[in-house]
């Protein structure tokens, strides 16, 4: 379990996540670049990476920009930053600015950035809308806010069908709520974008399917692994839950005829007007 100076983001900030994070970003990354090359992320620009984490995305986004162009990395979880600014150090790279701060309230200059980027930001925070507005202030006319998120999160799918699997996700929904975050945020985004000035240009899904014994399948594999622990130590599941969902995932990573659903991921994109 995080500790309590750990608890910035809900799924912690210890080693082990920051090692599923860095995982996870590779089995998305592609997903990433495809995002960023619609919203027209180029060298020479400005970009703000909207809750960054330990910085894996900021990293790439620093190499698409260039030495002309400038990242601006920014998370409240200053274990994070610590690791993002020893990986700058460690490659060299000189054109990404880390800046420790609530999303929520970034405070950053007004027409700043040419673009913006958040992914799975908006379904942890409590003020959404706080955080596009901010965002679309600090963005130039013509810039571009890129979001990926969930929608509908209790549309992924272990199949055949599992009773303990839903269970599972039914507690992790309700961890992510009980401290206000939404995991089917991109309901309301595009209201949100508009009351913010930005004008939505495109929304779109991501659908994957994984099999056991792909990368994709290790995704979830590392989440369960670490998070379900922490369910149990939430109140949200009991130990006879964790030991009957632990003994079925196992049994299904082991059957070729078992497949996952990942959770719906949109891929979102306004533009400032």
């Amino acid at each position: 379990m995080p500790t309590k100076n750990e608890r910035e983001y809900v799924l912690g900030t210890n080693d082990e996540e920051l090692v599923r994070l860095g995982f996870q970003h590779r089995v998305w990354g592609e997903y990433a670049y495809a995002i960023w090359e619609r919203a027209g992320f180029a060298p020479g620009q400005t970009i703000l990476d909207v809750g960054c984490g330990p910085g894996f995305a900021a990293l790439d986004l620093a190499r698409l920009v260039g030495s002309t162009g400038r990242v601006i990395a920014v998370d409240e979880s200053a274990r994070f930053l610590e690791h993002l600014n020893g990986q700058l150090r460690a490659q060299g790279v000189g054109n990404v600015e880390t800046v420790l701060a609530d999303v929520q309230s970034l405070g950053l200059p007004a027409e700043s950035v040419d673009g913006a980027y958040a992914r799975w930001v908006l379904c942890f925070v409590r003020d959404p809308q706080a955080v596009v507005a901010a965002v679309a202030a600090a963005l130039r006319s013509g810039g571009v806010f890129a979001v990926q998120d969930y929608f509908n999160y209790r549309a992924v799918t272990l199949a055949p069908r599992s009773t303990i699997f839903a269970k599972v996700i039914d507690a992790v929904e309700q961890s992510w709520r009980r401290p206000g975050g939404d995991p089917d945020i991109v309901a309301r985004l595009p209201a949100i974008m508009r009351g913010c000035g930005l004008e939505l240009r495109e929304i779109r899904p991501i659908a994957r399917t994984a099999r056991p014994g792909s990368a994709l399948w290790n995704w979830p594999t590392t989440f369960f692994r670490t998070y379900v622990p922490a369910l149990v130590g939430m109140g949200l599941l009991t130990a006879a839950d964790q030991s009957a969902f632990e003994e079925d995932w196992a049994r299904r990573s082991k059957d070729p005829y078992t497949f996952f659903c990942t959770p719906p991921v949109y891929d979102v994109i306004a533009v400032k007007c």
